[in-house]
């Protein structure tokens, strides 16, 4: 028999409540194979609980964190109250992505009709060499079965792998602006802004990223980063307002963000 494997404490879980006892919640790890863990009542919510129910309720999909694990025992301490929104997010779309990574692996098998042994060689070749699997497949869909060929993936399995891609990954872009004020007064003040501009919209980019800069009535302008991912929106948009502000300054100009 196979020894189960458990989460570490800190770590962020994906469960299924299962029963709803007075003092608690018993639920189901779903990235964990038999493993079954408690969020007592007082890790519920921030806010007094009366009634858990009104809180959780049997099948719910949760985010927790984990406070112990006793594998001699075969217990698991969860938290609720302690997962922050970001988290929430993060991890739930984490795991959203992995299942339809796994999906569509499975639907490239069966348009090959291919073995189960051939099957996890290719899972498994997808997982070591890629920090994303869900990614590759993203791209795939923008940009072809390249990405898989360079890999050492099989022609056939590369080209199933993109078809089914297309029909199961939609394409979503995250979107962040922000104002930012550029001031330079010496006589070469304006041609210094748009140096700092252009050095902002030439930075580095994730695939696919973009970086758009408006005008909204001098001394303001509006910098706009679009990514596949949030978080990738929010550092891109920080590096282009830094590679602004800090080309400006070198320039003789200053500039800040204001909103």
């Amino acid at each position: 028999m196979s020894v189960p494997s458990y989460p570490e404490v800190g770590d962020l879980a994906i469960a299924t409540v299962g029963r709803v006892m007075d003092y608690g919640a018993y639920v189901r790890l779903d990235e964990y194979e038999g493993i079954e863990g408690l969020v007592h009542i007082s890790e519920i919510s921030t806010t007094w609980v009366k009634n858990i129910r009104e809180h959780v309720r049997e099948g719910q999909k949760l985010v927790l964190k984990v406070l112990r694990v006793d594998r001699e025992r075969g217990q698991v301490d969860l938290s609720l109250r302690r997962v922050t929104g970001r988290e929430k997010t993060d991890k739930m779309l984490e795991w959203k992505r992995g299942k339809k990574a796994e999906s569509i692996i499975k639907g490239a098998a069966e348009r090959l009709k291919a073995d189960p042994e051939t099957t996890e060689k290719i899972r498994s070749l997808l997982y070591e060499k890629l920090d994303n699997p869900y990614e590759a497949f993203q791209e795939a869909v923008e940009e072809g079965e390249e990405i898989f060929t360079k890999l050492g993936v099989a022609p056939e399995w590369a080209a199933a792998l993109t078809d089914v891609s297309k029909s199961k990954v939609k394409l979503e872009k995250a979107a962040l602006t922000a104002t930012v004020e550029l001031i330079c007064r010496g006589p070469g003040g304006i041609e210094a802004i748009r140096t700092a501009l252009s050095n902002a919209k030439k930075i580095k980019k994730p695939r696919g990223a973009t970086i758009r800069i408006y005008a909204i009535g001098a001394p303001r302008y509006r910098i706009e980063a679009s990514t596949r991912e949030y978080s990738e929106a929010e550092a891109l948009l920080k590096s282009a307002i830094d590679e602004a502000t800090n080309t400006l300054k070198s320039l003789g100009g200053e500039g800040r963000r204001v909103s």
